[in-house]
């Protein structure tokens, strides 16, 4: 059965969102899920809610080529791979996998595996070498992070598997044992169209969303946190959220990092403020300027890409598919027990209270 979303409960948001409403709105963008949620007991007693979440920028293709890239990080506590590279050169030139904390060693070292196979006369006969991009988020309330279930064959299935269209939100991937502003969070994904001139481009964000505290979650403008069930743990923001933004508009990598630093505020629409603990860590990429690798092309390359003049439409698109990314994570996610501590529930949010809380608003028609 297809889960509601956001805007299926009624849920304004602003701006138009792609076909999808989704980061596959992107075109050429594949996303694919790894999910491992036993609720038996493991041999250490632990119980296994993670995963993994391949994006390909361009699909699966024959040739590594660079994806143009770049990236923010709001607050430190946290992991994503390649960046340096990234802030150097303007690109990288491999998959995207989240995973949760103590599996980014294994993402990135089955990832170097499947490049180096995928890619292998580039690799073999110009001695090309590979720093994909691999992010976490920590799961460890809700699984057994320190039994390092992840494996290199999950890794594989996600990126082997990755498909265009509508993709599913929560419980999945990488976001699997995620926790947002005290109840379920995971996975989420929203899109938005945007105009420059003449051409219509999509803008499309995924998120794996692990931050906030319960008194500060806001949805829509509304307090809902405020006015929702207390949390069933100490109100303290102890995740992350990585997040995710691609597009089809041409940009320069510097622009491309301008881009990646509106994710902030559009996290912080929904009440973060970074917590300490938080690893809040961007990246942006444009599948735009399709051209062979630096070691392959010509001396004098050619770019296309936007008049900053024009870029206000672009920040607010940013600004609204994440908001809406985080709130689709939320509404799509399903209640889970913790595993440290253990006995406790992790509740996904109630729809009917939420939209209680919004009507109270007067945010929704009765």
């Amino acid at each position: 059965m297809k889960k509601p979303r956001a805007r299926d409960l009624g849920i304004l948001f602003s701006g138009v969102p792609g076909f999808y409403n989704a980061i596959t709105d992107v075109p050429g963008v594949t996303v694919g899920y790894t999910t491992l949620n036993d609720k038996t007991s493991t041999r250490d007693g632990g119980q296994v809610r993670t995963g993994v979440t391949a994006i390909h920028p361009r699909g699966i293709n024959e040739t590594m080529q660079p994806i143009w890239a770049g990236t923010h990080r709001f607050n430190g506590n946290g992991e994503m791979t390649g960046v340096h590279w990234i802030e150097d050169a303007g690109y990288f030139a491999s998959p995207i996998v989240l995973t949760n904390t103590h599996a980014v060693g294994m993402a990135h070292h089955a990832t170097v595996q499947w490049m180096v196979e995928q890619y292998h006369a580039q690799f073999e006969g110009h001695h090309y070498w590979a720093l994909p991009v691999i992010a976490e988020t920590y799961d460890g309330v809700l699984n057994n992070i320190n039994g390092f279930q992840i494996q290199e064959e999950h890794v594989r299935h996600a990126l082997n598997h990755a498909t265009s269209g509508p993709i599913a939100e929560g419980n999945v991937g990488g976001g699997t044992g995620m926790i947002c502003y005290g109840f379920k969070g995971g996975t989420g994904t929203a899109s938005r169209c945007v105009t420059i001139g003449n051409h219509r481009y999509h803008l499309g964000v995924l998120v794996q969303a692990n931050h906030g505290q319960r008194e500060w979650l806001s949805i829509a403008g509304v307090p809902v946190g405020q006015l929702l069930p207390e949390a069933p743990l100490p109100s303290r923001d102890q995740g992350s959220i990585i997040v995710v933004i691609g597009t089809d508009i041409p940009l320069l990598p510097h622009q491309l990092r301008r881009v990646a630093k509106r994710a902030t505020i559009g996290i912080g629409r929904n009440g973060t403020v970074g917590g300490n603990s938080s690893g809040d860590i961007f990246l942006a990429f444009s599948v735009a300027n399709a051209m062979p690798m630096p070691g392959a092309a010509p001396v004098a390359l050619t770019m296309d890409f936007v008049n900053d003049e024009y870029f206000d439409s672009i920040y607010e698109a940013t600004c609204q598919a994440v908001e809406e990314s985080v709130v689709n994570a939320l509404i799509a996610a399903e209640s889970m027990s913790t595993v440290n501590p253990k006995g406790k529930i992790i509740p996904a949010i109630d729809h009917q209270a939420l939209i209680t809380a919004m009507r109270q608003y007067r945010h929704l028609p009765e």
